[in-house]
């Protein structure tokens, strides 16, 4: 005789399994990688692909001078970047350790808790816009994400690109600087982050002299007085410089001679893409402005 209940009993059990089947994660599916970081520029790369990291070091430092992406609230502050709190990143518990070759000290300190990588930029005769791509597709093989690294070169590029079409094709070259202290700048040129950006925007640095392995050199004030360009200063100002400025003759004669600077928030002249992209955005909106005026 045929028995309903005994034919949904036979197949519980094979459903139960192929139930229980489904619930166990794929490949496809699993956790993605945690990754911690002491270096800005990977912190900045893990977040625009999406993917930030679960702790980095000196956050509101990060807020001040990177800025964008804003770093997430659910990443843990392990403190200074050269002496990051090692016990509060072994709580962590990372599945990788992210750094830039400037903190190689750390290295064997760093592989107690976790494997490291070393993701070098600005390498000496490398072209630093290819070498920002390629930082770019390293950090995002490391979390599996080769799509996401290919989706932010071309956005970035692309954003370039509508950036230079808003600009005068007679703009006067730029002398890009950051103040160090009341007497002394960074100048921006050959090798670094602004000069890639500023080729892509096909503008002209009137800065020729050396440039360190970031693209930049330490000089005097006095020693941009007579370059014909219009000045650009990058915030932010150490402490006490700006009221030192507005009682500086040498600064009012520089202003009198090349015009008000070009004044633009804080953007990280060390970083990637994310940074390239805020530099030529703040940048071309502060040549329109001023042209306006």
């Amino acid at each position: 005789m045929f028995h309903p209940s005994r034919q949904l009993a036979g197949l519980i059990g094979p459903l139960a399994l192929l139930f229980a089947f489904a619930l166990v994660p794929t490949a496809a599916t699993a956790a993605p990688t945690r990754l911690a970081t002491l270096d800005w520029t990977l912190a900045e790369t893990l977040i625009a692909l999406d993917h930030p990291p679960v702790a980095a070091a000196q956050v509101d430092a990060y807020h001040a001078w990177v800025r964008e992406p804003a770093m997430p609230s659910s990443v843990s502050d392990l403190g200074l970047r050269t002496q990051p709190n090692l016990e509060l990143l072994a709580s962590i518990d990372p599945d990788r350790i992210l750094i830039s070759p400037m903190f190689a000290n750390l290295v064997p300190r760093l592989e107690r808790i976790a494997p490291v990588d070393t993701l070098a930029l600005y390498s000496p005769g490398r072209d630093t816009w290819a070498e920002l791509c390629e930082l770019t597709r390293s950090v995002a093989a490391l979390i599996d994400r080769p799509q996401a690294a290919t989706r932010l070169i071309e956005a970035t590029e692309t954003a370039l690109a509508a950036q230079k079409s808003r600009l005068d094709n007679d703009a006067p070259p730029l002398l890009i600087v950051q103040f160090m202290d009341a007497r002394h700048v960074r100048v921006f040129g050959d090798n670094g982050l602004y000069q890639a950006v500023l080729e892509r925007l096909g503008l002209t640095n009137a800065w020729t002299g050396n440039t360190n392995a970031w693209g930049f050199s330490l000089a005097p004030i006095e020693a941009l007085v007579g370059i014909d360009a219009r000045l650009v200063v990058v915030k932010p100002y150490p402490a006490g410089v700006r009221a030192s400025l507005a009682d500086s003759g040498l600064w009012q004669e520089l202003v009198q001679r090349q015009g008000a600077p070009l004044m633009l928030d804080p953007v990280w002249s060390f970083g990637a893409l994310p940074s390239a992209r805020r530099f030529a955005d703040l940048l071309v909106t502060a040549m329109e402005n001023a042209d306006a005026r």
